[in-house]
């Protein structure tokens, strides 16, 4: 096994330099580039943007961008300066955002896997039982609805109906009373009560799947030889269906969680902007509109590293509930 993390962690830098390549290709395709804004506007001479240009790199040919930019990654870790806000990108992307962004979406999936695997169990095992109705009828429901609408529904409920005052605030992560506040008591509290709406949104739609797949696989397996033989040697249910049924049920879903932190990073997008969370997805997407060529790519690496992590988690995952797969 630690032979086979190791071959995967060498992987990983050939296949990021080649993510980086494809995706400042991709980024120089849009016609334009952050200046292009400016040019026609009488208050801005031309002269001012050709300046502006040149001390962007933006007059260099994309190959030599491309590799100032990469250079200062490997060599010094520095991913370049955002052109729209005069910052570092680590700093705008990795120091004040991805904490943020880490603790949403492993919030999310904790609570979208937890419940989803439970309820996923209990209705496979009372199938076709009024409680299984209810939870396949609210897996269709949360695969249909979209997370921006669900976020506005929730942003509704909350401010009219519940008339949720300044003081809890709704939206964004922290009330205006606790933002740049020390930490303190109030302050995780009103935290707690900020971040369990983009849990609920941006995990219904992963749960019902989870709920879905659960069910599904644990139907197949309660129905082979080997369950039906394990009950004949007098085994108590609970201990036949989670020793037994549960835990190879469950590998096509760990298979599934390496690609949940990219279904988690799109689910994030469109709901950061509704709930004004100071995400890593958010910052990106504002680059995308505005052509802020350093932070879209560093946004791009960054997400495909999440990928290839994700990935070789839910590899060793699966060596570990299943022992018949082996790496070495």
């Amino acid at each position: 096994m630690i032979t086979y993390i190791t071959r995967r962690l060498l992987y990983f830098v050939p296949l990021l330099i080649l993510v980086t390549i494809i995706s400042f290709s991709i980024l120089q395709l849009r016609p334009g580039n952050f200046l292009t804004k400016y040019r026609g506007s009488p208050r801005i001479s031309e002269a001012t943007i050709e300046q502006m240009s040149e001390r962007y790199g933006l007059d260099e040919p994309a190959y030599v961008q491309y590799w100032q930019w990469i250079k200062g990654i490997i060599t010094d870790l520095d991913f370049g300066y955002s052109f729209e806000t005069q910052q570092p990108v680590f700093d705008l992307l990795f120091k004040g955002r991805v904490k943020w962004t880490m603790i949403i979406m492993f919030s999310t999936l904790l609570f979208s896997w937890t419940v989803g695997i439970f309820i996923g169990i209990y209705s496979a095992v009372h199938q076709y039982s009024l409680a299984d109705h209810f939870f396949t009828f609210f897996g269709f429901l949360g695969l249909s609805i979209p997370n921006f609408f669900l976020a506005l529904l929730l942003l509704y409920f909350l401010s009219v109906v519940l008339n949720i005052g300044p003081g809890l605030g709704v939206g964004g992560l922290f009330s205006s009373a606790y933002i740049g506040k020390p930490w303190s008591w109030g302050k995780f509290v009103n935290f707690l009560w900020h971040l369990w709406p983009a849990i609920v949104v941006m995990g219904t739609a992963r749960m019902a799947t989870v709920i879905r797949q659960m069910r599904g696989n644990l139907l197949d397996i309660l129905g082979e030889q080997y369950v039906q033989t394990s009950r004949s040697k007098g085994l108590r249910e609970w201990k036949v269906i989670l020793k037994h049924a549960v835990r190879n049920a469950i590998n096509p879903l760990i298979t599934m969680l390496g690609f949940e932190l990219p279904y988690l990073i799109g689910g994030a997008l469109i709901t950061s902007i509704v709930l004004n969370l100071p995400t890593v997805e958010r910052a990106f997407y504002t680059a995308l509109l505005s052509q802020d060529l350093y932070v879209a790519a560093s946004g791009l690496l960054f997400f495909s590293f999440l990928l290839l992590v994700g990935n070789l988690i839910a590899d060793i995952l699966l060596a570990a509930v299943d022992p018949r797969i082996r790496y070495d």
